[in-house]
């Protein structure tokens, strides 16, 4: 993957981006919600929208890919698209936009193409099929391309619930159940930031950490 020590992080709000159909914002939202093809204003109703059109997409893209499918970064591009297709134009397609949360700068949009192309031929290749037999070995698969994915952030929206797609599809080629991802969640979500963050140095075990809680929720709630 592409060098990431002494990558600057700058102050910012939650997003930082102008310019494109994808910086835009629906008219009446009061700056909420992003410009989309359903003309939703509501922050509520698009969370909604979303939210249900996750859970379809999951449930159609496990159906979709075999056991043993080698993720590709067309795949991934194919995930979103599934997803939020219907929501926004942009859909499926690499932002055009730079982006900041919070003060974490992701890549430049710039660099997507290239990035994607190094998870591809780098963990995607390594780690994919995930139908190991080891329980440590697709923890570490998972964490790796999970990290890596999210630190790239390649579209406009969604890439953390794109990446948790993405784990929930690898994860099912070694029969493990959908992943309950809960764990990330309230309290949790600070852990999970920093780990993400800790991908920069290439350091997965923070994230190993956590996937592996995912896998002991995900078994003990089936």
């Amino acid at each position: 993957m592409a060098k990431k020590k002494g990558r600057s992080l700058k102050k910012a709000g939650r997003y930082d981006a102008s310019g494109l159909v994808e910086a835009q914002f629906e008219p009446g939202s009061h700056g909420r919600v992003l410009k989309n093809l359903q003309g939703i204003k509501k922050k509520s109703e698009m969370d909604r929208v979303e939210a249900e059109t996750l859970k379809w997409a999951t449930d159609t893209l496990v159906r979709k890919y075999e056991k043993n499918h080698r993720f590709s970064a067309e795949d991934i591009c194919h995930i979103h698209k599934t997803w939020l297709g219907g929501v926004y134009e942009w859909a499926g397609k690499y932002r055009q936009v730079n982006l900041s949360v919070r003060g974490f700068t992701f890549a430049a949009a710039s660099q997507i193409p290239r990035l994607m192309k190094e998870l591809e031929e780098g963990p995607l290749q390594q780690h994919t099929p995930c139908n190991f037999k080891s329980k440590d070995r697709i923890i570490q698969g998972l964490a790796e391309v999970h990290t890596e994915l999210v630190l790239i952030h390649p579209f406009r929206e969604g890439n953390g619930r794109v990446a948790r797609i993405l784990a929930t599809l690898m994860a099912s080629q070694a029969v493990v159940p959908l992943l309950d991802f809960r764990a990330i969640q309230g309290k949790g979500r600070q852990e999970y930031s920093a780990a993400v963050r800790a991908g920069l140095d290439r350091n997965y075990l923070p994230m190993e950490r956590i996937f592996r809680a995912v896998l002991q929720r995900t078994m003990r709630r089936t």
